[in-house]
């Protein structure tokens, strides 16, 4: 039995009778499927207003960081209850939410190691969900850590949000101008190895720019380097986000930023790459910027057990002033 052929058949213009195939157009490479920039729009204006709050947040520190890092902390912790069929106007919703909020709130105070135990104890809530108080409490942790206790605070954290921002538009852009073989299709089809490579050039050359500006211009070797180390972080966050997502049959982790999805989608690659940042500076003696640290510097402040092991607050740094 002879197949029914699905190809359009049309008459050519001036010919009669039977008609001839005509072979359908390819739309341009830019816009065949996986690079079309329908939310292009949404995401520069989504980008444009997150950037001025955290950058005049950042800047002002005190009372107005810490909220910041509150509101975000809270807004993550219920995405990541809801992927898991928690919602937070359940009694056990609320509790889930308010948990790395006490974190928080014993870390502004200065009592960094009840703010760990803290989120440790949300085992409470099951292995699933207990590993999302981790991961999202950790890298609130990480950012208070960052601004209060490292110097300059300030551009710390203006350095490690910059990197991870330009590695993720960077992957954008260039993913989709360029395309090429994907990264990981099993767990993010539209990631490609062109993508990350954009997007870790792009964080090498934010790096290499912030660190000069904040340690002087003899910086910014370390700046290409840890630009490079904040990149792959936030790449890997990413991925293991989007892998989450993949398991428990979502596409986004919310709504709330246009273009972006959830909390969990735009800050997916800080949520590795601060906590690392804070790690590093351990390694940097008297609280200086974590591109400082040494690997000697590292393991006596993770190994020694003396108070003093811990690099000092710069001044005022230990507890923030709310009032």
């Amino acid at each position: 039995m002879n197949s029914i052929s699905t190809r359009r058949w049309t008459c050519s213009p001036g010919v009669k009778g039977d008609s001839v195939p005509v072979p359908r157009s390819e739309p341009p490479a830019g816009l065949r499927a996986g690079r079309n920039w329908k939310d292009l729009r949404a995401r520069l204006i989504s980008a444009a207003v997150l950037v001025s709050v955290a950058a005049l947040c950042i800047w002002a520190g005190g009372a107005a960081y810490a909220v910041l890092v509150l509101l975000a902390t809270v807004g993550m912790a219920v995405e990541w209850g809801r992927l898991f069929g928690l919602h937070a106007r359940s009694w056990r919703g609320t509790l889930y939410v308010a948990w790395p909020v006490a974190a928080m709130v014993a870390a502004l105070g200065g009592h960094w190691l009840e703010a760990f135990l803290v989120i440790g104890g949300a085992f409470v809530f099951g292995p699933a969900l207990w590993s999302g108080q981790v991961v999202i409490g950790c890298a609130g942790l990480a950012l208070l850590w960052l601004r209060l206790m490292t110097v300059p605070g300030a551009g710390v954290v203006l350095f490690v949000i910059t990197c991870v921002a330009v590695s993720d538009s960077g992957a954008y852009l260039i993913g989709r101008l360029v395309g090429g073989p994907k990264l990981a299709p099993a767990i993010s089809p539209a990631k490609t190895w062109s993508g990350s490579l954009g997007g870790l050039a792009s964080a090498m050359v934010a790096g290499g720019l912030i660190c000069a500006l904040v340690s002087g211009s003899d910086a910014w070797v370390r700046g290409v380097a840890f630009g490079a180390l904040m990149a792959v972080a936030a790449q890997i966050g990413d991925l293991a986000e989007s892998a989450l997502k993949r398991a428990r049959g979502v596409k986004d982790s919310g709504t709330i930023i246009p273009g972006h999805g959830g909390l969990l989608d735009r800050f997916d690659g800080l949520l590795v790459a601060a906590p690392l940042a804070a790690l590093l500076s351990l390694g940097a003696a008297g609280g200086g910027a974590f591109w400082y640290g040494t690997p000697t510097g590292l393991v006596s402040a993770l190994f020694t057990a003396h108070a003093e092991a811990v690099p000092p607050a710069r001044a005022g740094g230990s507890a923030i002033e709310l009032g």
